[in-house]
């Protein structure tokens, strides 16, 4: 979703400028790059909604390991006493082994769908900031445009890479 974002932004800011051949400009374009996803790591938003993300996923994980466990222990039972089961009876435990298995999975569905939903309303806040901080930071210093790293950049010099600027500035404006 983010490299997506700022590929549009990308292609917009690109789509903006118009290159007139009968002149060329003398003039040079500041161009920065930044690595959004290591500013949203290293800021202290980023950490907090990290941390948020990793507890809700770890309680759930949690939760599932005792339903895994059953599941594991209601297989062992089905191999060992098989053999010993009427036929009635050993197909009875077949399904319930089927059942048991297809209510984990749309439970575990349901758990990826919670933390794809925590994960965007976490970072929403965040990403919204950042876009207003990355417009100051371009117009008050100057860039004509400011790029993701890692989504349309093959190279840049360290000099260009602005992602510390960036982080420092959007800790102060998210406190």
């Amino acid at each position: 979703m983010l490299k997506r974002i700022m590929l549009v932004v990308t292609l917009v800011v690109l789509a903006g400028f118009t290159f007139d051949s009968s002149t060329v400009r003398a003039e040079a374009q500041k161009i920065g790059v930044m690595n959004i996803q290591k500013v949203l790591i290293e800021s202290s938003a980023g950490r907090k909604a990290k941390a948020v993300f990793e507890k809700r996923m770890k309680e759930l994980q949690e939760k599932f390991k005792k339903e895994q466990a059953s599941l594991v222990a209601l297989q062992k039972e089905i191999e060992k006493k098989s053999s010993a089961w009427s036929k009635e009876k050993k197909g009875e435990k077949v399904r319930e082994l089927q059942l048991k298995q297809r209510e984990l999975q749309m439970k575990s569905e349901d758990a990826k769908m919670e933390l794809k939903q925590l994960q965007d309303k976490e970072l929403e806040p965040i990403l919204k900031m950042l876009q207003t901080v990355v417009n100051s930071y371009g117009e008050k210093n100057g860039y004509a445009m400011i790029l993701d790293s890692k989504v349309a950049v093959l190279y840049a010099d360290s000099s260009a890479d602005l992602s510390s600027e960036i982080k420092e500035e959007l800790d102060k404006r998210m406190k």
